[in-house]
């Protein structure tokens, strides 16, 4: 489970990633990840002053309907749960479900989202003529 701290809550956060952050999608997923600057919440551990990973879903109608949506979310969520301790304090995540992950089995959202991260946190080549 993620943790409270861990969770994107706002909809103003959640625009700041997806208009700030970089941008990488795979076969049942988009993946939207951000430096952004947060104020910081309560200490996750007494003594840390680091920023926690957020992490935030979007999963849409067009995923399917209510039981479809809520069982991809929960498997998204367990998902990043394992995957924001590798993460740099700080970083807000957004992950938003195509409609292809309603039938997608847990292994391939699972690489999905490690592709994802992945292709997200890799630096940037600098563009310049050739």
């Amino acid at each position: 489970m993620v943790p409270a701290a861990c969770r994107l809550r706002h909809s103003a956060d959640f625009a700041a990633v997806i208009r700030l952050g970089r941008r990488a999608g795979r076969g049942t997923l988009v993946v939207h990840l951000a430096a952004v600057a947060q104020t910081p919440p309560e200490p996750t551990r007494p003594g840390s002053p680091e920023l926690p990973v957020r992490v935030g879903f979007v999963v849409s109608k067009a995923v399917g309907g209510a039981v479809v949506r809520n069982r991809v979310r929960r498997r998204l969520r367990h998902l990043a749960a394992d995957r924001l301790g590798a993460l740099p304090g700080g970083t807000d995540v957004v992950v938003r479900a195509l409609p292809s992950a309603a039938a997608a089995a847990y292994p391939a959202l699972g690489a999905d989202l490690d592709a994802a991260l992945a292709a997200a946190a890799r630096p940037r080549r600098p563009r310049g003529r050739q």
